[in-house]
């Protein structure tokens, strides 16, 4: 597997209409993009910092992963995103390592990426995904 770079940082918000403002003027970052996936029941804003994206993840439905993750645990960080070549072939090769897999092949995801997620309890409790521009 090769990871080049941190893809992004996902953080669960209530809402992107309340978090956006806070990135931009207290943070002075500007959103690029605002996307809804839809089979994850999510709207997502973007930003960069350097070479690293903040993905905001407002939840389109309360009984999506990211509802469920903000009734749990409450708005803050939900994932590490790390870049590599190949999200089927990483995923592959991370589970004959014995890392459990929260997705088996990779799948769409937000800005065309294709996705695969790692669980946290084989990630030292970080929920982390895997990630490719195809």
């Amino acid at each position: 597997m090769n990871i080049s770079h941190i893809e992004h940082i996902g953080v669960a918000v209530n809402s992107l209409d309340e978090a956006i403002p806070f990135y931009e003027n207290m943070l002075g970052l500007k959103c690029y993009a605002i996307e809804e996936v839809k089979d994850q029941k999510v709207k997502t804003a973007f930003f960069m910092v350097g070479q690293t994206k903040i993905e905001l993840l407002e939840s389109t439905d309360p009984e999506g992963p990211i509802g469920k993750f903000i009734e749990k645990k409450g708005q803050g960080i939900h994932h590490i995103a790390y870049a590599t070549d190949n999200v089927n072939k990483s995923l592959a090769e991370l589970e004959k390592k014995g890392v459990r897999l929260i997705d088996q092949s990779g799948r769409k995801g937000a800005e065309g990426l294709t996705i695969g997620f790692l669980h946290p309890k084989s990630t030292l409790g970080v929920l982390t995904e895997i990630c490719n521009k195809e």
